[in-house]
């Protein structure tokens, strides 16, 4: 293996002047049974998620869940709340628009036709850091660059917190296409400044947000007969965008209220109505790991930052983060850790460490949940094979994959041809196009699965 290995790498004429960091590992001893450039400190894109998933599951539990909470600190008179009613977040994001009609639902089923007062959003429960630092600008309008708040919404069951979903179906030659936004909100304002023409590369229709607001522009131009297209655009603000929808279905089952609607945190002394928790943690990685969900690693973050030391940030989190990281092994000192999805080109670890955590986790109790989470190979259902669901459909592998600008990482579990269990990471840096390294890591992982 370690020749064909080495002769892969002296002749693969996409790696000059790239980096790529090796480790292999026996599954069962942890012995080293391939090294290249594994001490070398490298961008790990979405592999930094491995490190996530396993602190939050040895830190929160499997079995944990986050909560939203309906209160308020008024009293009821024949129908009247005579007070302001608050919609607290603690997280979750995994909300969508069915829970906010189902919390104005529980509204209307306490009797209340009519609040005296105010609708006011509680996102205190983390700070009002919406942006992980080093968030480049360009993707800051997208769905995996939205903004992390306490209280926020997803529109649909992929869980793109902090999101809407943009469809454009175009119409006749000449003619502007219909603009649909998903959900139903007036917290965003379209500009429709498409065309649809003959014929249209796909680059042509350029879908927008502008920064500071929720002003989304779409121009350019999409091909005549082309099918509905969609782009998930992230919002300014999340908790305003929960805010609407929650405001609008409460005007949906009847209830008016005198006063605004705003953000604030609630007293303590305030009642609680109803409360509804998430899907545990275990299930919450399956979205998180398999399709690589950003929005969810800093959440976690936050939220252990939160539930260890009581503030909700990410310079807590992180914090603990790598407090973990060195009970499972990694040595943090040579380790930068800026965030909890990945995204950020700040975040350095070598190879060995990442091969070091997959080691670790096996001995841990939430191993089985850590393992099903992780994106298998050739599995074409998407909760299942997540972001490998098209790669390597010959080969028995589970492995987090990573993609940022000019970085290309996946690392995991493997069986090789003679049944043997290795633990690899693979991670490319400095490539002039990452899509390549997909290929790069796939071809590696054969030489490694038939000749060892």
């Amino acid at each position: 293996m370690k020749r064909q290995l080495d002769q892969f790498l002296k002749n693969e004429t996409k790696l000059q002047g790239a980096l790529i960091g090796i480790s292999i590992r026996c599954a069962e001893s942890g012995k080293i049974l391939y090294e290249h450039m594994s001490q070398i400190r490298l961008h790990p894109a979405s592999n930094m998620k491995l490190l996530t998933a396993a602190a939050a599951l040895n830190v929160l539990g499997e079995d944990y869940r986050f909560s939203t909470e309906l209160k308020t600190d008024g009293s009821m008179d024949e129908g009247i709340l005579q007070g302001n009613l608050y919609l607290v977040g603690k997280g979750d994001p995994t909300l969508l628009p069915s829970d906010f009609e189902k919390f104005a639902s529980k509204v209307r089923e306490q009797g209340i036709t009519e609040i005296n007062g105010d609708i006011i959003g509680d996102d205190k429960w983390y700070d009002d850091i919406r942006l992980s630092a080093d968030l480049n600008w360009s993707d800051e309008h997208y769905y995996y660059g939205s903004q992390i708040s306490a209280l926020t919404v997803s529109p649909n069951e992929d869980f793109d917190s902090g999101s809407v979903i943009v469809e454009v179906a175009p119409g006749a030659v000449g003619e502007p296409p219909a603009v649909h936004v998903s959900p139903e909100t007036d917290y965003i304002l379209v500009f429709n400044e498409a065309i649809s023409a003959e014929a249209a590369e796909e680059d042509e229709l350029i879908i927008t947000r502008e920064h500071g607001g929720n002003i989304i522009t779409v121009h350019g131009a999409i091909g005549a007969g082309e099918a509905v297209r969609k782009e998930w655009i992230s919002v300014w603000e999340p908790t305003g965008y929960a805010l609407d929808l929650f405001q609008r279905a409460l005007k949906r089952q009847g209830i008016s209220w005198t006063g605004t609607v705003k953000t604030r945190k609630a007293p303590i002394e305030a009642e609680l109505l109803f409360f509804q928790q998430s899907m545990t943690l275990s299930k919450l990685l399956i979205p998180f790991m398999k399709l690589s969900n950003n929005g969810h690693g800093e959440v976690l973050i936050k939220e252990m930052g939160k539930i260890v030391h009581g503030e909700g940030s990410w310079e807590k989190g992180i914090e603990v983060l790598e407090k973990e990281m060195i009970k499972l092994g990694m040595n943090q000192d040579t380790m930068v850790i800026r965030d909890g999805s990945g995204i950020s080109h700040g975040n350095l670890i070598p190879a060995n460490e990442i091969s070091t955590l997959l080691y670790a986790m096996q001995r841990e109790g939430c191993f089985q949940a850590f393992l099903n989470s992780l994106p298998n190979a050739g599995k074409e259902e998407r909760m299942v094979g997540g972001t490998l669901r098209e790669r390597m459909n010959r080969l028995t592998v589970q492995a987090k994959t990573g993609t940022i600008l000019g970085v290309s990482t996946l690392s995991g579990y493997a069986e090789t041809k003679n049944g043997e269990n290795l633990i690899f990471s693979i991670m490319i840096n400095n490539l002039l196009d990452e899509e390549e390294g997909k290929d790069i890591e796939d071809r590696l992982l054969e030489i490694i699965i038939n000749n060892y």
